[in-house]
């Protein structure tokens, strides 16, 4: 079982490694560069908005059906068209809430509707897919998963790639509501795929809702969807009050999610580790194994990875938006220099979130092992707090860059307050001479990023060299040894 696990993990790593960043990077960029920062910020800004309610398509079922059909796999066929008759009422639900708060937020008429229609409509279905996932994963069917995870980003890449550089679809004419539409197929693909495994495994089917089994699933996973719901604002709220505070057509939203990309690209594979990071800190916290050697090397290798990350977008800001960003028709150069020059402003600030909001898949995910819902949502909640005021105060004021650094705050501060839990909670032995290795790795990764990028005038080559120099540098300063690594990613009867 372990093995197989593990097996899955590097599977899905690979797969999203594989599909993920292209998504990001190459379909969702190329389709900004299209539409422009006011037509792409606005329809961030809803997008964000509809993803804030996302907790109210699934209240926990996903978890709980995963970890119940994973103890009785009898639970899917007594179960399974219960919950589904439910998702569907909390589709319904969320349907009503997103119109209602829209509505009253401004989201009334023409395309701004419409958007707002479609962007609901593939929170709804990608709730489903995930739903559809969990039984699944409760069914221990780790390689169907694994492919599910990417299967409706790559049918989406599919369409897009071919509505953007096949010639079929005059680009004149690309508008947003082709992008929206193009993953509600995917989805809608998905589901049908994911729905024909899972009825595979059932005997029998029962429509009949189980009002208690379903309280239970409520009273079992309320203080986590709170969390899910308190983390969805202060990580997502920015381009909403972007777009809702400033009068310019969504610009500072579009230029705020043109440095948010990487953020975004980076955030997924980080996210990844978490998952691999949960069932080892439950085992240990369930055999009462001495923790602080887990916190230690997964927190390196974390830190290891976003640290570099961190450096090289500081260092190479204004080049990485050049590259990633071209001048639009008829745009003079003079422009298209100052338009760069914004996002080289706020892409360092998001990086430097990413960095803080990457050190909470350690500490997070120690203290969500453990149970420790009531410390985590307490965190989450400061965190809307001070996202929320400070936005009111720096949007009008700052624009995106003050977006930028309200996120940085927030990121910094909830990182910080779970690992000073974690310190006293599981009485976590650090020392001195551990945060004195963390700030001698990141110092020479500082070093030795300026150096080369001095010494080398050919910036892609200074870019190639300086982080391979740097990958080197994980394993020559004592960060992080190969042994490390091995022990937290192989079983012990295979090191």
């Amino acid at each position: 079982m372990h093995n197989r696990f593990i097996k899955n993990i590097i599977f899905l790593l690979f797969l999203n490694l594989l599909v993920k960043p292209f998504w990001i990077l190459g379909i969702d960029r190329e389709v900004q560069n299209l539409l422009g920062d006011a037509s792409y910020g606005t329809y961030l800004a809803i997008f964000n908005f509809s993803y804030l309610f996302y907790i109210l398509l699934d209240l926990g079922i996903t978890n709980f059906n995963s970890r119940n059909i994973a103890q009785d796999p009898k639970m899917l066929s007594k179960h399974f068209g219960g919950l589904t008759e439910i998702k569907l009422l909390l589709g319904l639900l969320y349907a009503v809430v997103i119109f209602v708060i829209g509505y009253l937020s401004g989201y009334s008429e023409g395309l701004k509707l419409k958007l707002l229609f479609w962007c609901g409509l593939n929170q709804i279905l990608l709730s489903f897919v995930l739903y559809l996932r969990s039984n699944i994963q409760g069914l221990l069917l780790f390689k169907q998963d694994s492919i599910l995870s990417v299967f409706d980003r790559v049918l989406a890449i599919i369409i897009m790639a071919l509505v953007l550089w096949s010639g079929w679809f005059p680009r004149e004419r690309f508008n947003i509501l082709w992008y929206l539409q193009a993953q509600t197929a995917a989805y809608v693909c998905t589901i049908v795929f994911a729905l024909i495994i899972v009825m595979r495994h059932i005997d029998h089917l029962s429509f009949k809702i189980n009002f208690a089994y379903f309280r239970d699933i409520l009273r079992q996973s309320l203080p986590f969807a709170l969390l899910v719901l308190l983390m969805s604002v202060y990580s997502r709220v920015e381009p909403f009050l972007l777009e809702r505070l400033l009068d310019d057509g969504g610009a500072q939203a579009g230029v705020y999610s043109r440095a948010y990309r990487l953020f975004d690209a980076g955030n997924n594979i980080s996210n990844l580790f978490a998952i691999m990071l949960l069932p080892m800190f439950a085992a240990s916290l369930k055999n009462k194994v001495e923790l602080t050697n887990l916190v230690k090397t997964s927190f390196n290798v974390i830190v290891a990875m976003a640290g570099i990350v961190l450096v090289m977008c500081i260092f190479y800001r204004q080049e990485i938006m050049l590259m990633m960003y071209h001048p639009e028709e008829a745009e003079a150069e003079a422009s298209y220099l100052i338009r760069i020059g914004q996002y080289a402003n706020v892409f360092p600030l998001l990086m430097g979130s990413f960095f803080c909001l990457s050190t909470t898949y350690v500490f997070g995910t120690l203290l969500t092992a453990n149970g420790s819902l009531k410390q985590l949502n307490l965190v989450a909640a400061a965190g809307v707090v001070i996202n929320i005021l400070l936005n009111l105060i720096v949007i009008p004021r700052y624009y995106s860059m003050g977006a930028a650094c309200t996120s940085l705050c927030v990121q910094f501060v909830t990182a910080f307050a779970q690992y000073m839990i974690c310190e006293r909670m599981f009485k976590l032995k650090l020392g001195f001479s551990y945060w004195l290795h963390i700030i001698i790795f990141l110092g020479s990764v500082v070093l030795c990023t300026w150096l080369v990028k001095s010494w080398i005038p050919n910036l892609l080559l200074s870019f190639a060299i300086g982080f391979c120099i740097n990958i080197v540098l994980i394993f020559t300063t004592p960060l992080v040894r190969i042994k490390e690594i091995v022990t937290l990613i192989l079983p012990a009867e295979k090191r």
